[in-house]
């Protein structure tokens, strides 16, 4: 009842409801409304330790903030200072983001659609150091970087920088300012298209917000600098991802709405996440507006073969849109999975720099590269 809950405390109800599932009559007979009223001994409770949760709890903690005991050794850090590749000097060659500035969203989706050979997005500012690192690479380093990327990798579909935890962890953790490594990189970075993750309805926190912050929110990340919003719904519910999708278009981005891909297409045995269920999502979102259409397998579980069934039929399904692959090479069959993609249809898939990829990152940029030269795949890179 009511008035039982509120008397037992939060910490007491575990050994309660634990005595009351060993009781012998609840176990064996017929229970009535006086079962607790006859069985007083089921308020006898033991302490409970509650190690496994707290075990869990000071994993997560070291996990996230690091350990708080001191290094065990005497070692100093490394003194090694990173080579900076030399930048050409002028301004760095026309990227994809002067078609967008040209052409606007939909013109720069049909480019997309229309370019010969695989599109790479270099989730290196992002995701690849959010997988494998927890977000933590500072804005000091990017920049550092960014030049070179800017001037090197000129032919990239987007360099996705921002969305996700960087946003929070910027703040918690590495005492930045968002909104400034944004505005910094676009300075560094003016010819290569950014790309954000937008949680939905969530933007980049991890509660919903009210509809009219969200709007705010893309309408400010686009005027400093933003270009693509990647957005998803890890339920793939349907209005936090419309909401999304409406805020970005609003502000003038580029729509990604992104299909969080679970099952396994390819085993008849698995129907709950069937492909049925990947096509029907996907006229959804294309009803809704969408640019582009993303497959976010953040699982890593896309297999060659299943990726072959899927992005075949969505490519039969919207021949004129582009379709854009990410993945995590947790299991170690990115590079495969990714190939597969572009041979069924695939316009974009992700990939990370070579020394940041693999594992919970994405496969290697540079594995891509010499697996599609001299294919009608070449990514040019």
């Amino acid at each position: 009842s009511l008035s039982l809950s509120l008397s037992l405390s939060l910490s007491d109800q575990h050994p309660f409801l634990q005595n009351v599932l060993s009781n012998h009559q609840f176990l064996h007979s017929t229970v009535d409304t006086q079962f607790i009223d006859e069985n007083q001994d089921l308020f006898i409770m033991k302490p409970v330790q509650n190690r496994a949760q707290k075990l869990l709890h000071y994993l997560g903690h070291v996990m996230v903030n690091g350990p708080t005991t001191p290094i065990p050794v005497k070692a100093k850090p490394s003194s090694i200072d990173p080579v900076i590749p030399t930048v050409p000097m002028g301004e760095p060659p026309v990227g994809f983001r002067d078609v967008l500035l040209r052409e606007g969203p939909e013109g720069f989706a049909k480019a997309v659609r229309a370019h010969p050979g695989l599109l790479l997005m270099d989730t290196t500012f992002r995701d690849a150091h959010q997988s494998l690192l927890a977000t933590r690479v500072r804005t000091y380093d990017l920049k550092k970087i960014a030049p070179y990327v800017s001037h090197s990798f000129s032919n990239l579909f987007s360099l996705e920088n921002w969305g996700g935890a960087t946003f929070d962890v910027a703040m918690r953790f590495l005492y930045e300012c968002p909104w400034k490594r944004l505005q910094e990189l676009r300075t560094l970075v003016p010819n290569i298209p950014f790309q954000m993750l937008l949680r939905g309805a969530n933007a980049v926190g991890y509660t919903n917000y009210p509809d009219n912050a969200v709007f705010k929110f893309c309408e400010v990340a686009k005027e400093n600098g933003m270009d693509i919003f990647r957005v998803f719904d890890s339920l793939n519910y349907l209005p936090n991802m419309i909401l999304g999708m409406e805020a970005a278009g609003r502000a003038g981005g580029v729509v990604e709405a992104a299909i969080s891909y679970t099952g396994d297409v390819s085993d008849p045995m698995r129907q709950k996440y069937s492909l049925e269920y990947y096509i029907n999502l996907s006229e959804e979102l294309m009803r809704a507006g969408t640019h582009i259409l993303c497959i976010k397998d953040m699982a890593g579980l896309l297999k060659p073969e299943s990726s072959r069934i899927l992005i075949s039929a969505l490519r039969d399904r919207f021949p004129d849109v582009p379709i854009h692959i990410h993945t995590h090479d947790t299991a170690g069959a990115g590079v495969a999975s990714m190939l597969a993609c572009a041979e069924a249809g695939a316009d974009v898939v992700d990939v990370a720099v070579d020394s940041m990829s693999g594992m919970t990152s994405q496969p290697s940029i540079g594995a891509m590269v010499a697996c599609t030269k001299g294919t009608k795949f070449n990514t040019g890179t």
